[in-house]
């Protein structure tokens, strides 16, 4: 064959496959091509290595994989029959893929990282490891899969769709600025192969899904899962400019609604959102979050950031003496100085009530969009909890979501109960 040949991939792609590198990714949405082409080229790897004499193996991983329909095998076959010039070089069987009638012989292997994590660690000489739809892909998983890698040359390759910053994947891939990390973002409009059904269904979706759209077709992170109740409220509020440069008015008291973890290593996380009530208007200026924090730690933040005047506010477990020692969360903050008032307990069902609040307030929230970028995050994702087998719902789910949740439904609650809280006079007439 030529000494030049030609491989159809993302165009922006091909800076990621230049020069040196441990590790080559891409992340982005539904349509990017970066799948196909990183299939093709671990083949034109697999090319390369043989045609020099060297033998080994490129291993592929998924988090789950139960049977090889799980694995990126038919992804790899289709990418090598794109390039005849390359499909002469490579035997494809029905569950293998390795190359023939060269100097040196490399195969594929498939392995799902949830169940054969030692197993990998055996592996004999493996030139390239490709993790694909990486997103769920444990820390662990990555901490026992890289050492594996044990070639000069060798790499790791990782696609994924990001659903949530704080994952492993996006951490440790995305995040870095190592400069042996050739990692870029493709979508949709990168593809110039994008096809005409894909086009059909993302300008579907844009109409249709608009609260799922940014993650689907842009990259985005997920800020909406079966049942979320915020989500397309938020989507809402992004298209009307509610989401953007919002600030305090100087002349009205200023606000923080808690949500009360603890200090112990299990506990919840503490919830803070602090903003004011503007007429009918909701402004959402900041929010704060930790875990394992004794109470010290919280109200520190509030005087960091110019509201150690604040007007606090706490659910009804605020008065309980367990969590601050011999004190309580209520007798603690008015010992620091600030202004407090617990809600009274809303009995059963308070979560829902407090969700149905929110819901009706929504329309009238404004978000200060650099300091709520994680209350926004965790309330996009906030959602029923379901019986799939009565379909039907269980109330709120319980999870890493639910503090920033609480301390925002807390804030809508509050409003609607003004007689009941040591507020302004004028606040009670603007709830009437």
């Amino acid at each position: 064959m030529n000494d030049t040949v030609s491989v159809a991939i993302v165009p922006k792609l091909i800076p990621v496959f230049q020069g040196e590198a441990d590790v080559r990714g891409s992340y982005g949405g539904r349509g990017s091509g970066k799948t196909r082409s990183f299939a093709k080229m671990t083949a034109v790897r697999a090319y390369m290595w043989a045609a020099a004499g060297r033998s080994g193996q490129i291993l592929c991983g998924r988090q789950f994989m139960n049977t090889l329909a799980d694995s990126s095998l038919e992804e790899i076959k289709l990418s090598i029959q794109e390039e005849p010039w390359l499909a002469q070089h490579f035997d494809i069987g029905e569950s293998y893929v390795r190359t023939k009638g060269l100097a040196g012989s490399v195969h594929y292997t498939f392995t799902g990282l949830d169940r054969n994590l030692d197993s990998i660690k055996s592996k004999a000489r493996i030139l390239l490891g490709w993790v694909d739809e990486a997103e769920s892909v444990m820390d662990i998983a990555w901490t026992k899969l890289i050492p594996t890698l044990r070639e000069e040359d060798s790499e790791l390759w990782v696609t994924w769709n990001p659903e949530r910053k704080k994952s492993a994947t996006n951490k440790r891939f995305r995040m870095t600025t190592d400069p042996r990390y050739k990692v870029v973002e493709v979508n949709w409009r990168d593809n110039p192969r994008f096809p005409a059904k894909l086009e059909r269904d993302r300008v579907r979706d844009h109409a249709n899904l608009p609260e799922q759209y940014d993650h689907i077709w842009e990259g985005g992170y997920v800020s909406s899962v079966t049942g979320a109740y915020y989500a397309p409220m938020l989507a809402e509020a992004k298209r009307s400019g509610r989401i953007g440069v919002v600030g305090p008015d100087p002349l009205l008291p200023i606000k923080a609604w808690w949500d009360i973890g603890g200090t112990g290593m299990k506990a919840d996380a503490t919830s803070i959102v602090v903003g004011q009530y503007v007429g009918m208007q909701r402004r959402v200026l900041n929010y704060y979050e930790a875990r394992h924090q004794p109470l010290s730690v919280h109200t520190a933040w509030l005087r960091d950031n110019g509201y150690g005047k604040a007007h606090c506010l706490l659910p009804h477990d605020g008065d309980n003496g367990e969590k601050v020692y011999d004190v309580t969360y209520k007798s603690a903050l008015e010992g620091a100085g600030f202004t407090v008032d617990v809600i009274p307990n809303q009995g059963k069902g308070a979560a829902k009530m407090r969700v149905e609040a929110s819901r009706r307030a929504f329309p009238n929230i404004w978000f200060n969009e650099a300091t709520t970028e994680a209350l926004r995050e965790a309330l996009g994702w906030y959602h029923e909890k379901i019986d799939d087998t009565r379909e039907i719902g269980l109330g709120p789910s319980h999870d890493w979501s639910s503090h920033a949740a609480d301390a925002f439904g807390m804030m809508n609650v509050a409003f609607e109960m003004p007689q009941e809280l040591n507020m302004p006079q004028m606040d009670m007439e603007w709830a009437s």
